[in-house]
């Protein structure tokens, strides 16, 4: 009995890493297209930054958000999941995240926002600076 289950799970292992299943994907970064701050952040609290970002069609997932720190300043980026070789469909699709920021320093945080990149190539960052009480 134990040899039979072992066949059944091998096939089945064997079977569901087929290649006709893979999906070929890349990682990218879509433009934050607003960002909805506050006037100032309380040390030791938790805030919240709203960025709200477009999908370009359908074939765009969002991923994660990239957060990159050293010493005040903060690099953010939204970070998506694009498919390749796929049809995808015209819609374009807005939505928001609502990033979650604890106040851990004294001093003003400055957070650069991802917005995309010039016809030269290089990032373009939206600038916000953020006073902690």
């Amino acid at each position: 009995m134990k040899k039979i289950l072992l066949v059944v799970f091998t096939s089945i292992a064997l079977l569901s890493c087929s290649k006709n299943n893979d999906i070929n994907f890349e990682y990218t970064f879509v433009p934050i297209a607003e960002i909805i701050a506050p006037v100032s952040f309380t040390f030791g609290e938790t805030d919240t930054l709203k960025l709200k970002y477009t999908l370009p069609n359908g074939c765009y997932y969002f991923n994660d958000v990239y957060y990159e720190y050293k010493d005040s300043t903060r690099i953010v980026a939204i970070s998506a999941i694009k498919e390749l070789d796929t049809y995808c469909t015209e819609a374009i699709i807005t939505e928001e995240y609502n990033l979650l920021v604890r106040a851990s320093q004294e001093e003003d945080y400055i957070f650069k926002f991802w917005k995309g990149k010039d016809t030269n190539g290089e990032n373009i960052f939206e600038e916000v600076i953020v006073p902690v009480n």
